[in-house]
């Protein structure tokens, strides 16, 4: 044998130097040992192994780790940087010890192998932040991946078990065992085709060189989520060994036993045998893994309950099926034969594999909004190159590039007006519907969507630096910050899982010493009967019976949930934020009074304004040509109309010229307004109001207010919220006028105004770092950032895409009602899951005392085949009849 010493750099936790290790071990002739601390490999093998064929092995798991002939500096693992703590005190960022056990010096947690933090860091200060720190653990985690070039489709663990570490495949963590989640493109990936001859294809702008036709852009389109594809195909799988599994096992309790009066019990213990190996085997395989690693770490969960009961359903049932004679004859059927527990197992892993799929498609739709925000950003620009205009792909913009952005197009990237002037809507930052006049010198913003004047630009910020691209980055980031929340029977699986093996080892023991004949058999058999008994059917349907109930009752309520996670979340919020426009307001501006002067009709005024708007796409225009509509006026014809930017805009109409604008048009044009009319214009101004004066053949003739106006009953329900503890606070882009005049009306006592979307993340960061727990409400763009931050995200369902898919729920009627709806509903699925599981468990726990023999020396009663399968029933169809009785009760 020859003895090889290698180094490996990139490992940061035991988990990695076992994955490693084994994957090592893979290569026939070897023998493997890592040492984690320094990094060092020790290869035992009959032939000389080249570095290529090991590094080629390792690649398998990830690129990440690299291994070498010599222990340089950058190669070898160092010691890990951390941080020193001012009080002295260190703690394991996974807490397997418990929230309680520090150490007084730097080194790695006995259990995960992780290196110890500053307490400081990991743990909330305040008595009040310490409460809550399960929710907010993601301000504390250790440094999630970059979201890079080159990590982009790479996955990683969404609790950042291992830092920064990234994989390139799916899989689960090798620290927690969760699922990898993959890290979204944030680059807009676009290929030029002909519309004619769709195999001419290249990544630039060009002309077709068959039939000269400008190429068009084409987003390339990706492929379905990987995790849920899996998923669905092992509950496939799965469903379809189950199926007959149960119907063998099951079937003898129909009249008439038709089962055995078919197929003899020794061989439908074979065919059960041989069905139930695919599940285990493959479809479940990964519970098991998940299940020794929370074993192995002692960070119990629901799938160490899971792989403890199904691994010890499927010995026994073994054992019985080939050693019948060895049990006890109380643990016999009426045929001699003992009863077996495959169906057990495999209906288990089945309803979990459901659980599983569920979860997956919830995190299916998290890159989503990333998604959206990506497809915002423009394909190509015009490029004013040497006196022509050149289209070219963004990408190819480069800092002081002239660039011609036509009337309707999207501004192509960050930039400063120098030539021209226009309306730009932008909405996407600010969330106001109204366009904003820019004019040379001014700033614009990549995205946005200029209106119907053509400018010149100057590109000032390209890349990421774009604020589009920093929005995209908020989102992304905010989304992977957040570890997910500790499930219910997580927590309660922390505590059953020791209390269940303490009574298995205990009855073990006490048969072993009870004397009686064959006291082995019954101490193995009985302690086994524990353990099939403690892990509940119905765990694995408790809450995705509940789940699936509560989402189809919110849907036919308007209330579309993404996320269980959020419903849980909505119950326990202290803030909740609004944003103003769309979401408070209608988002879209109405005519709210007109008034004419002396000798002039107010119907008049109405009339007029329309006229001259009829043609303009502007939000206050159309708000004038609806009312008119509104009112069955009809509208005149007219001519030699003007745009004049920042002010306003003239006509002529039949012999008579008209101005239509705000003050300074008038000024401009020495028209003077009257004061009792300025006094009057400036209350409706003070209540949010945008007012546009009129005048006819240079005399002032009358005003038109147009407001964003406030939605039916906001009023009310957001008295109800804060009658429930809940703090309400509206943040806005809007202006500090606008935003006062809202809040006094919908009796909001806190609010900011002429925020941008960093703003509202931060705001609501802000919070979060007090130990509060925050929802948000909004449904625009600039939204986004906030929505994916909050511990819930609620978006407006008649607002953006980008919102509703950074959003966790979506209130399809837009209409605040929703939101105190989905706080009931939240309450009403989170109750009933926990009485699923008491459902779940309750049978189960009556059925320990039974199977650890407790009735034995009075009755002679052991755990009997219909005592299990009685239990084991009963819980899964309550659950099931509970889950349906969350649809009769009203919202």
């Amino acid at each position: 044998m020859h003895k090889h010493t290698y180094y490996i750099s990139g490992m940061t936790c035991d988990g990695c130097r076992t994955q490693i290790e084994n994957k090592l071990n893979e290569i026939p002739g070897i023998n493997v040992h890592i040492s984690l601390e320094e990094g060092k490999a020790e290869i035992e093998s009959e032939d000389h192994l080249e570095l290529a064929q090991l590094q080629e092995k390792i690649n398998e798991i990830g690129s990440s780790y690299q291994i070498h002939e010599q222990a340089h500096s950058h190669h070898t693992n160092p010691p890990k940087q951390v941080d020193d703590s001012p009080s002295g005190q260190y703690i394991c960022p996974m807490f397997c010890e418990g929230h309680d056990k520090t150490y007084s010096q730097k080194g790695r947690c006995p259990v995960c192998n992780m290196f110890l933090q500053p307490i400081e860091q990991v743990l909330h200060t305040s008595t009040h932040q310490h409460q809550h720190q399960h929710q907010h653990q993601h301000q504390h985690q250790p440094k999630s991946p970059e979201n890079n070039t080159s990590n982009a489709g790479k996955y990683y663990c969404p609790m950042h078990c291992e830092g920064d570490k990234v994989y390139d495949k799916a899989g689960t963590c090798p620290v927690c065992g969760m699922n990898l989640e993959k890290i979204p493109e944030t680059n807009l990936k676009v290929t030029f085709s002909c519309p004619m001859h769709p195999e001419i294809q290249q990544d630039k702008p060009g002309v077709c060189p068959i039939c000269g036709m400008d190429l068009v852009p084409n987003q390339q389109t990706e492929a379905e989520d990987d995790a849920y594809q899996d998923w669905k195909k092992k509950l496939i799988i799965s469903t379809i060994f189950t199926l007959p599994v149960f119907i063998l096992s099951m079937g003898d309790m129909l009249p008439g036993k038709p089962i055995s009066q078919l197929i003899p019990a020794h061989i439908n213990g074979w065919i059960q045998l041989i069905l139930t190996l695919p599940v285990i085997f493959y479809t479940g395989w990964t519970f098991f893994q998940r299940g020794w690693t929370s074993f192995r770490t002692w960070n119990l969960n629901m799938f160490s309950l899971i792989a403890l009961g199904t691994a010890a359903a499927f010995i026994f049932s073994i054992v019985a099926l080939l050693f019948p004679q060895v049990l006890p004859t109380e643990m016999l059927e009426h045929n001699a034969h003992p009863h077996l527990y495959f169906e057990s197992v495999v209906v288990i892993i089945t309803l979990v594999i459901l659980g599983q799929l569920m979860e997956a498609k919830a995190h299916s739709k998290t890159n989503s909004a990333i998604k959206a925000l990506v497809k915002l950003t423009p394909a190509e620009a015009i490029w004013l190159h040497e006196g022509n205009e050149q289209r070219i792909a963004v990408t190819d913009i480069h800092k002081g590039y002239m660039l011609r952005v036509r009337p309707g197009d999207k501004v192509p990237i960050d930039g400063i007006i120098t030539e021209g002037s226009s309306s730009v809507d932008e909405s996407m930052i600010t969330g106001e519907s109204i366009p904003v006049e820019k004019n040379k010198g001014d700033n614009v913003i990549g995205g946005t969507i200029n209106g119907n004047q053509s400018f010149v630009m100057q590109a000032t910020h390209i890349g990421s630096e774009t604020l589009l691209s920093q929005i995209i980055q908020l989102v992304n980031d905010a989304s992977r910050s957040q570890a997910p929340i500790q499930k219910l029977t997580d927590r309660i699986s922390r505590i059953f899982v020791p209390i269940v093996i303490l009574i298995a080892i205990a009855t073990f023991i006490i048969w072993i010493l009870s004397g009686v004949e064959d006291s082995l058999a019954y101490a193995i058999t009985n302690a086994l009967a524990i353990l099939i008994v403690a892990c509940p059917c119905a765990l694995g349907l408790a809450t995705p019976m509940s789940v699936m109930v509560s989402i189809g009752k919110g849907a036919k309520n308007g209330i579309l949930v993404k996320k269980a996670e959020a419903l849980e979340q909505l119950r326990k919020i202290d803030y909740l934020i609004l944003d103003k426009t769309g979401t408070i307001t209608e988002g879209k501006p109405e005519v709210t009074t007109y008034e004419g002067a002396d000798n002039i009709d107010d119907a008049d005024i109405l009339q007029i304004a329309a006229s001259i708007n009829k043609q303009s796409s502007h939000p206050l225009a159309e708000a004038m040509v609806n009312k008119a509509a509104e009112n069955s006026i009809s509208l005149s014809t007219i001519e030699d109309f003007l745009n004049i930017t920042g002010k306003g805009v003239a006509a002529r109409i039949g012999d008579r010229h008209a101005y239509l604008g705000n003050e300074a048009l008038l000024q401009d044009n020495h028209i003077s307004i009257p004061t009792s009319i300025k006094d009057k214009v400036n209350q409706l101004q003070a209540s949010g109001s945008s007012v546009s004066y009129l005048a006819i053949d240079q005399q002032y003739a009358g005003f038109i207010a147009v407001k964003d106006k406030i939605k039916v009953n906001a009023k009310e329900i957001i008295s109800h919220v804060q009658s429930l503890g809940i703090q309400v606070v509206m943040l806005t882009g809007d202006n500090e006028l606008t935003a006062q005049a809202v809040a006094n009306e919908t009796g909001i006592n806190s609010f900011k105004a002429k925020l941008l979307p960093q703003d509202k993340l931060n705001e609501i960061t802000r919070l979060q770092n007090e130990g509060k727990i925050v929802a948000m409400t909004g449904d625009g763009i600039n939204d986004a950032p906030a929505l994916t931050q909050a511990d819930v995200g609620i978006a407006m369902g008649s607002g953006t895409d980008v919102a509703i898919q950074s959003s966790d729920i979506t209130l399809l009627k837009g209409e605040l009602t929703g939101v105190s709806k989905a706080i009931d509903l939240s309450r009403m699925m989170m109750r009933n899951i926990k009485e699923n599981l008491l459902f779940a468990f309750l049978y189960n726990v009556i059925g320990i005392p039974i199977a650890a023999g407790l009735l034995y020396p009075a009755f002679g009663i052991l755990m009997s085949p219909m005592i299990a399968a009685a239990a084991m029933s009963l819980s899964s169809v309550s659950v099931i009849l509970n889950s349906l009785r969350l649809n009769l009760k009203k919202l």
